[in-house]
């Protein structure tokens, strides 16, 4: 290890999932997994600086993120430096892009970030196997935001292939004002799924279309398992997902176990359009490319 940068910024994307295949629980309480995860251009940054002790800050004042040691990228910070055997502590500083409870994998994207970030800033050279392995760890999305583009993901979500996808298409995010629990998504999705397999197929079409670049195939082919359970919670989400298909996008999709909605364009000024028409009727929404790169460093100083 050498003397420590002064501070480092990784940004991490946001997730989509194009395909939510899931299982019923297993014994250790998680659902297996059979999903195809697409990393979308909305980002936060997360910057790490060398610091007597373990804390984490925000920007600018976000409901919802928590400010202490249950913050996923402490946790994140403090799994690496175990891992090394090292007594080290960080100011870890988010600025959030992703939407904090939309389904997108903020959190995750954080805990993604700050391993990076930690490991540059004290010059670790933390192997990408002990990166992958701590990441999974921590959560079953945190290894895909390490790892970003289009993979296949398995287990609890936290096994992931990248996998071939010639697609370049723009998601318009359509937020909501109020989030939606993840647990609380996949407890009712047990209710509704009794019966659910224990192990769902990948979905090997999709794999197909987005190898081929076919966007019109990925639209029709879009799946997730907890819209259902999400409609159930969240019934004015129906009302908005008709609103949404009216204006003719290749798919729609809800991101994750929700509450954000996607559309998916080819076409970027059709997006941008779409974005227009929403914004005008009084949605909150953003335009995001995809597929785009995992965590990177965006700054040393």
């Amino acid at each position: 290890m050498v003397e420590p940068t002064h501070r480092v910024t990784v940004r991490a994307p946001a997730k989509i999932n194009l395909h939510l295949g899931v299982g019923g629980p297993r014994a250790d309480g998680f659902h297996p997994l059979a999903t195809i995860y697409q990393a979308v251009g909305l980002y936060d940054d997360v910057t790490v600086a060398d610091a007597p002790d373990w804390s984490v800050g925000l920007t600018a004042p976000i409901d919802g993120v928590p400010l202490d040691d249950d913050n996923i990228a402490i946790r994140a910070g403090r799994a690496l430096v175990a891992h090394h055997g090292l007594d080290l502590a960080a100011r870890i500083t988010i600025a959030k892009g992703i939407p904090v409870m939309g389904g997108m994998a903020g959190g995750s994207a954080d805990a993604a970030a700050t391993l990076l970030a930690v490991d540059r800033l004290w010059d670790l050279q933390t192997s990408d196997e002990d990166l992958l392995r701590i990441a999974g760890e921590l959560g079953s999305d945190v290894p895909f935001a390490l790892l970003g583009g289009t993979a296949l993901g398995t287990g609890r979500g936290e096994v992931v292939t990248p996998i071939p996808d010639r697609s370049s298409v723009w998601w318009v995010v359509v937020l909501s004002d109020e989030g939606l629990s993840t647990p609380a998504v996949y407890r009712h999705f047990d209710v509704l799924a009794p019966d659910a397999v224990a192990d769902p197929p990948v979905p090997q079409a999709l794999v197909d279309a987005l190898a081929e670049g076919y966007t019109d195939e990925v639209g029709a082919l879009l799946h997730n398992d907890l819209w259902p359970a999400a409609r159930d919670l969240r019934p004015d989400l129906v009302d908005v997902e008709a609103q949404l298909r009216i204006l003719g996008p290749d798919g729609v999709l809800l991101s994750g176990s929700g509450p954000t909605l996607l559309m998916l364009y080819e076409d970027v000024e059709e997006a941008r359009s779409a974005v227009a028409d929403l914004t005008e009727r009084g949605f909150r929404c953003t335009i995001a490319p995809g597929p785009v790169a995992g965590a990177h460093v965006v700054t040393y100083a």
